[in-house]
């Protein structure tokens, strides 16, 4: 395979010109830009324009752009060490339980499918904060809902809402970053979305000390309150005017179509959704495997939740700091998705009885290799699939989130078809995911002379 990177772009019809395109040099000289933005759209309405105050902030803007990254995750694991308490206090089967965690997720697919394409037209401040109040609203329907099916309605209706956080977000570090700095910022990201699969559960399970399943949504309500207002005064627009597109539906669908006919793009793509279901398969079936077959207490489960997540983002940072401009991205790629595989199939052969009986530590140390492999995989299909396109990154952002929640969302069902006493289903879920995802990475992502979309 030839090497190819992040400073290898290749020009985009209707893109800005790579040597058009000045990098950014650090997340916090880039965080200024959309202050000052907003400083200038606030300026032209006759309202007065917020401070532009350099190093503070370029922090909580890059601040914000982590949070908002990490709303999927924290609307998802820290309602994981409630589940099993769910499907007791609302008398409903475990696989329907799990339902509402499919409805999150399809959620967010297809929200990421509306918005998208909204901010590349209306830009990114409007749809993004219509979007927060609609997920608090949603968030805190979900805590008094009175029975699993309302439960997985508002699920749906909290997804589709904060999908606007995750796919606005990805948006704008393509309007702002592009070559290595893009690829750093994205690992950049990831160390401050990471944070939230590690305490997300360690907070759920606490919340479960003194409450139930429904104050975990009063938790994630006032978490949505809080990047509304941080949204609302410090993060400003990023897309220009000018770049803005002027098209209806047509003109998003037809963006979209020429996305997906790029061969290279819907190669990343598709391997990005496989991994990212693979981890979804974890995230869906660990609280029954860690504490119904292993007999672990939800506090252990929170543990284990969050050491495998610290691997993810120590890996993320090594990918951002060591690796991003010294080896070819697609190479990291490639280690990461192989690592990803071998460490599922080891999982498959312990959780089918190859090596016999075995507890819950070597499992573990299967899941956490398998978690932190993601720190390779994820911030690089971000990268290589945007550097293809800059003309329409919400377009783009949104195929890529779609893409992974819809895949995600298909995968976690699957992992309960066996029932609550075996892992073997979640193993399979996660061998075949790392098989296909290779095989999509090594056809379809060789770069030619050809001109992506």
């Amino acid at each position: 395979m030839p090497e190819s990177g992040p400073t290898q772009q290749e020009h985009i019809p209707g893109a800005v010109p790579p040597e058009a395109v000045t990098p950014v040099a650090s997340p916090e000289s880039a965080a200024v830009i959309p202050a000052r933005s907003a400083a200038r759209d606030l300026a032209a309405d006759g309202a007065q324009a917020p401070a532009a105050g350099g190093r503070r902030a370029g922090m909580l803007v890059t601040l914000a752009l982590g949070g908002l990254t990490a709303l999927p995750p924290l609307s998802m694991d820290m309602y994981l060490p409630a589940l099993p308490e769910v499907t007791g206090s609302l008398a409903a089967p475990s696989a329907t339980v799990q339902l509402t965690l499919t409805a999150c997720i399809a959620g967010m697919a297809l929200g990421q499918l509306v918005v998208g394409p909204m901010s590349d037209r209306w830009g990114r401040r409007s749809p993004l904060l219509v979007g927060m109040v609609v997920y608090v609203v949603a968030t805190l329907i979900c805590a008094f809902a009175p029975s699993v099916e309302l439960l997985i309605a508002f699920r749906l209706l909290q997804g589709l809402a904060g999908a606007a956080g995750i796919v606005i977000a990805r948006a704008m570090v393509r309007d702002l970053y592009d070559g290595v700095e893009m690829a750093r910022f994205f690992s950049t990201l990831m160390l401050i979305s990471g944070v939230a699969p590690v305490v997300a559960p360690l907070i759920g399970g606490q919340v479960l000390r003194v409450t139930d399943w429904r104050g975990v949504f009063y938790v994630l309500a006032g978490v949505g309150v809080l990047l509304t207002l941080v949204v609302w005064k410090w993060l400003g627009e990023t897309l220009p005017p000018e770049r803005r597109h002027s098209g209806g539906v047509g003109e998003a669908l037809r963006t979209m179509r020429g996305l997906l006919a790029d061969r290279v793009f819907t190669g990343y793509m598709l391997a990005g959704g496989l991994a990212f279901a693979a981890l979804f398969a974890y995230i869906t079936a660990s609280p029954f495997v860690v504490q119904e077959i292993y007999g672990a207490s939800p506090q252990t489960f929170s543990l284990l939740f969050g050491v495998n997540s610290v691997g993810l983002i120590a890996v993320g940072q090594v990918n951002g700091k060591l690796l991003v401009g010294r080896v070819s991205t697609d190479k990291v790629l490639l280690v990461g998705l192989v690592v990803m595989t071998l460490a599922a199939t080891a999982l498959l052969l312990m959780t089918a009885g190859l090596f016999g009986e075995v507890g819950l530590v070597p499992v573990a140390v299967g899941l956490f290799v398998l978690m932190s492999s993601m720190g390779l995989v994820m911030p690089n299909t971000n990268a290589s699939a945007l550097m293809r396109t800059q003309h329409a990154a919400g377009s783009a952002s949104a195929l890529l989130g779609t893409s992974s929640f819809l895949i995600g969302a298909v995968a976690s069902p699957l992992v309960g078809v066996a029932g609550e006493g075996t892992a073997v289903p979640m193993a399979a879920v996660q061998v075949g995911c790392g098989v296909v995802a290779l095989g999509c990475f090594l056809l379809l992502c060789r770069k030619k002379d050809e001109r992506a979309f």
